[in-house]
């Protein structure tokens, strides 16, 4: 046996995966006792204004910023992220596909370049985020916006959205608007979970010095015009994707959601588990109270020291009694309470998925410049007796980016339907091509087999155009296409006639977020197990 093969042996075991299979799979190829196989050969890494794919690979533009949505009146939001597969009743070639967006660029958006913005430009701003709830049908093969598109296909900045609490959040039991809308997931009961993530640069954030609140201003300077507490946002909300009814769910905490992945316990509860995409920030889960529901239930943070999940519950723990007043103060300075009882900061945690063979939470660490953190890793976190219900756990680095790996900055997670693992790369717009990051190009789009005797081998799939971040994969059941969201090509850019990128319209045209379609036999040779990396 060879230290390669050896090697490879060690590491399914190490994902807890069966080694025998991939013993088997070359022998088996070799005898010709296999149907032909793909051979898959890697993109390089590129500087290239367009986005590229490797061989086996094709990709259509599905909607981008600023078409029209049917009927509704309704135009698609700007810097897509998160995209959920809905599959309706009957035939597998329709389906409701809901997108986040993300944030705005005041740029190409309300046309904003310096000085005070007006009330109408943040207007603009307010309609582009939120997400989109689209009808969507396969036709000969390829996915299309249906003709019958729904009568409702918007929540943006300004929509009315109730709050799931204890007691009303600063004043109110209404919000205006979600926004920051970053990663999420999916119930089993068919909504859809979207996360606010980066809301202090909105409407502010509060901090509380000597018990005296205090508003720190929003970069976006939407609270000059609106003044809509800051309180309001940095939660998870459900939505309905049919009627477009949401909800903000308080319990389950209030800070930079990067995602809300839903996995079922035994008794039929759901689990959700989240990151606080920022700096030393913490890793949560969730533990519901009743069945088909997420309005009650226990947020806990986690502890890699102690190797337990820490509630946070007042009702438990003296030092949140000690400084705040009740569970829904905790609820909305979650950082705080998570910190006082012993959360392990860590390097950006941003997506969370779960593989779907051995039950690990794989969570992306996407870096941490100030501890020298360039290239960020994937964590790897097994409950005890894999249940989703235990306080205890273990963990260790699945793998770390770097030249060697051939990744920097792991973001957005999706497992295909063959269990292999998908990764998008979050390198940040002025970093690209830089020092450390100089060997990475734009960033990409990464397969990682996860049986086979190429197990944990890093390979691009696809790169971005200039300026731009690759986020949201999402299969389809069959595992025949990929959706994907091309988010800010061209964020760079600062004057007209200076624009970085013209993607995906190409000539002098403004670059345009856009959800792509990805399929080929590329990626059919992967669902069926019968490719080879070149």
């Amino acid at each position: 046996m060879t230290s390669t093969e050896w090697s490879r042996r060690q590491f399914l075991l190490f994902l807890g995966r069966s080694a025998a299979v991939a013993a088997v799979a070359p022998v088996l190829a070799q005898a010709g006792c296999s149907p032909q196989r793909f051979t898959l050969r890697p993109l390089r890494p590129s500087r290239e204004d367009d986005f590229l794919l490797a061989d086996g690979f094709d990709y259509e533009v599905l909607i981008k910023w600023g078409e029209p949505l049917g009927a509704s009146g309704e135009n698609f939001g700007f810097n897509n992220d998160y995209i959920a597969f809905l599959p309706m009743e009957g035939p597998m070639d329709r389906a409701r596909l809901w997108v986040n967006h993300e944030y705005i660029n005041p740029y190409f958006v309300s046309g904003f370049h310096s000085g005070e913005k007006t009330r109408e430009q943040v207007e603009m701003e307010m309609y582009e985020v939120g997400g989109s709830s689209l009808l969507i049908e396969r036709v000969h093969g390829h996915w299309r916006l249906s003709k019958e598109q729904a009568a409702k296909t918007r929540l943006t900045g300004r929509s009315p959205i109730a709050m799931i609490s204890d007691r009303t959040v600063a004043g109110s039991e209404l919000t205006i608007g979600t926004l920051a809308n970053c990663a999420g997931g999916v119930t089993p009961w068919g909504s859809v979970l979207t996360c606010e993530e980066n809301y202090q640069d909105y409407y502010g954030d509060v901090r509380f010095v000597d018990g005296a609140r205090e508003l720190i201003p929003g970069w976006y300077a939407w609270h000059k015009h609106f003044s809509y507490p800051p309180e309001h946002y940095g939660w998870v909300v459900e939505v309905n994707v049919e009627t477009l009814n949401a909800k903000k769910l308080i319990a389950l905490g209030r800070f930079a959601h990067e995602s809300a992945t839903v996995r079922v316990a035994a008794d039929g509860r759901c689990v959700v588990y989240s990151g606080d995409d920022a700096s030393n920030e913490c890793l949560y889960k969730f533990i519901a109270d009743e069945v088909g529901s997420l309005h009650r239930g226990t947020l806990f943070v986690a502890s890699l020291e102690q190797k337990r999940w820490l509630p946070l519950d007042i009702r438990s723990q003296d030092v949140l009694r000690e400084n705040f007043t009740d569970q829904t103060e905790v609820m909305i300075r979650c950082r705080e309470a998570a910190h006082l009882i012993g959360g392990t900061p860590l390097d950006r945690p941003e997506d969370v998925e779960i593989d779907p063979e051995t039950g690990s939470v794989i969570v992306s660490l996407t870096y941490n410049l100030a501890k020298g953190n360039y290239y960020g890793s994937l964590l790897r976190l097994n409950e005890k007796n894999n249940d989703p219900l235990a306080l205890e756990f273990e963990w260790d680095t699945f793998i770390a980016g770097g030249p060697d790996t051939g990744f920097a900055c792991p973001d957005n997670l999706a497992f295909d339907r063959a269990g292999n693992l998908w990764m998008t790369s979050d390198i940040s717009g002025p970093r690209i091509g830089t020092k450390e990051y100089e060997t990475f190009g734009n960033n990409g789009l990464f397969f990682i087999p996860m049986s086979g005797t190429d197990a944990g081998r890093v390979i691009q799939i696809a790169s971005g155009p200039v300026d731009s971040e690759l986020t949201g994969p999402c299969f389809s059941p069959d595992g025949r296409t990929l959706f994907l969201s091309v988010q800010h090509p061209g964020e760079l850019s600062r004057q007209a006639g200076r624009l970085t990128s013209h993607w995906p319209e190409g000539g002098d045209n403004t670059p345009r977020p856009a959800v792509v379609t990805i399929s080929g036999p590329a990626l059919d040779a992967i669902m069926k197990g019968r490719y080879e990396i070149g």
